[in-house]
């Protein structure tokens, strides 16, 4: 990458610059954090689409367990690289020391392009797009600047707005990031715990759960015109492998805690306790959310039913499932009242992916595979340049249009670079059988190993149904290594 940087970010004053992190983070910050960012607007839309693909309360339910036993296994794992590799960088340390720099490179390569980058952008549209529920003049329609493809709007402008406001606040020092971390984040929890309380506790008492549940397992795909079709066999396993891609998006991003171990006490302790707390708490509450739909709507529906029982979870309105939900017990109010939350929850996640995002780029940097302004911290301590680098980005792919296609594209390779972390901890348990391990994988090999296997069988399934998105992020991938080679021959040798 070119180091060319616009004068106000290359300009600083390098001999007064901090030379370390500053560890301020506890478990119970580092805890938000994970759960934080885990936490978007996934769980309240996704549920719709895959009770349209699986058809049955039982198998839906039956994938947000698979996806928080998947997803908890992983944090167990990656618990010891963490113990191992109490480092700025997290993940990208992990796969460089295991793997060595051009594997490291191309995964550090592809979160900026844009797992991590694509995510911030995705998650402050859907703050923008909720907010717009207040602001209409924020939504899709209100074209200010149109240039080809492009177009700026009212609302693109107010999504950038709230990157560069998150962006300046976490320039400011982590403990400006940390409360803005904890007070989204308790406030979010709090809000879910709610949901969930007040809608098992009416669908207890309305017996709709019991409806629900009744043929659990009897799956089936619904068209957009309301045809039933029966699934089974091979059919039932790529519906339920591809339906997986949503809850796997929703529980997405709880590694960014590795990210900044280098501002996290104690951190061969803590960081392994939070990413095993965090996902736990996160998952559960997904579970639970779903449980809470299924005892508030009816799972089937009809895309042309007028009412929003007749539309059920399949056909909520926009796939706004939460929504709908809130609506049967609070009526229109719930439109606003879940338009707050999710305002809340979006802004929240996307504080703990800027904070995050940034210590990875940085991490590289230090490694002379980044931009080399990103390698410098700021006064208050935190990588500013590389804040500001990614919100640059993320707020292009705000105005490209784009970044819903690359989020696709990427969740793919974001699951596969999990599968190679993973496998990772099989090989230093090789290469490096003496390292210090302050905690080791829980369940090994056992745990880590069906994990990987696992989550090749959910790839090779997204290959199978999801052939050009799976492609194409395979493809951002991979352009990551000519980048790197390029970036390595660019650098001076030295004596």
């Amino acid at each position: 990458m070119s180091d060319n940087l616009p004068n106000s970010l290359s300009t600083a004053d390098v001999a007064n610059e901090p030379t370390e992190f500053k560890r301020s983070l506890s478990l119970l910050d580092s805890t938000l954090i994970v759960s934080g960012s885990m936490i978007g607007s996934g769980v309240f839309i996704v549920t719709a689409d895959m009770a349209r693909n699986l058809g049955s309360s039982g198998w839906l339910l039956m994938l947000w367990v698979l996806t928080g036993v998947l997803t908890v296994a992983a944090a167990l794992s990656y618990g010891e690289l963490a113990g191992m590799m109490p480092k700025a960088g997290g993940q990208y340390i992990y796969i460089q020391r295991a793997y060595g720099h051009l594997t490291g490179f191309v995964y550090g390569w592809t979160v900026f392009t844009v797992i991590q980058t694509g995510t911030i952008a995705a998650v402050a549209v859907a703050f923008t797009k909720y907010t717009a529920v207040f602001v209409p003049a924020l939504g899709p329609d209100n074209v200010l600047l149109a240039l080809g493809p492009i177009k700026v709007t009212l609302g693109s402008l107010f999504a950038i707005s709230s990157l560069v406001l998150l962006t300046w606040l976490n320039s400011r020092g982590v403990q400006s990031g940390k409360l803005i971390q904890n007070v989204f984040t308790s406030a979010k929890l709090i809000a879910l715990l709610g949901l969930i309380i007040v809608g098992i506790t009416i669908g207890l008492s309305t017996g709709l759960l019991s409806t629900n549940l009744t043929n659990a397992w009897a799956a089936s795909t619904v068209t957009a015109t309301g045809e039933v079709l029966p699934l089974a066999g091979i059919a039932l396993v790529l519906a339920f492998g591809t339906s997986m891609i949503g809850s796997l998006f929703s529980a997405d991003a709880w590694n960014n805690v590795t990210f900044i171990a280098g501002e996290i006490k104690n951190p061969r302790r803590n960081i392994p306790l939070a990413l095993f707390f965090g996902t736990l708490i996160v998952t559960t509450i997904y579970f639970l959310a779903n449980v809470s739909y299924l005892s508030l709507l009816p799972l089937k529906g009809l895309p042309t039913a007028s009412d929003i029982m007749g539309r059920g979870i399949q056909f909520a309105d926009a796939d706004r499932v939460a929504t709908a939900a809130v609506e049967t017990v609070f009526g229109n109010v719930a439109v606003a009242v879940m338009a707050v939350l999710i305002m809340v929850s979006t802004f929240g996640c996307n504080n703990g992916l800027i904070l995050a995002g940034a210590r990875l780029y940085y991490a590289m940097a230090k490694d002379g595979l980044f931009i080399k302004q990103a390698s410098h911290l700021n006064k208050n301590a935190v990588p500013g340049r590389a804040l500001w680098l990614q919100c640059i980005w993320a707020s292009l792919l705000c105005l490209s249009g784009r970044y819903g296609d690359l989020l696709d594209y990427c969740t793919f390779a974001s699951l596969l670079f999990y599968v190679v972390t993973i496998t990772g901890l099989f090989r230093l348990r090789r290469t490096e059988p003496d390292a210090e391990r302050p905690y080791r994988a829980f369940g090994y090999p056992l745990v880590p190993a069906l994990y990987i296997v696992a989550g090749l069988t959910i790839c090779g399934i997204l290959l199978y149904t999801k052939t050009f998105n799976t492609g194409m992020g395979l493809l951002i991938a991979g352009l990551g290594i000519p980048v790197y080679f390029f970036t390595k021959r660019s650098q001076p040798t030295e004596a």
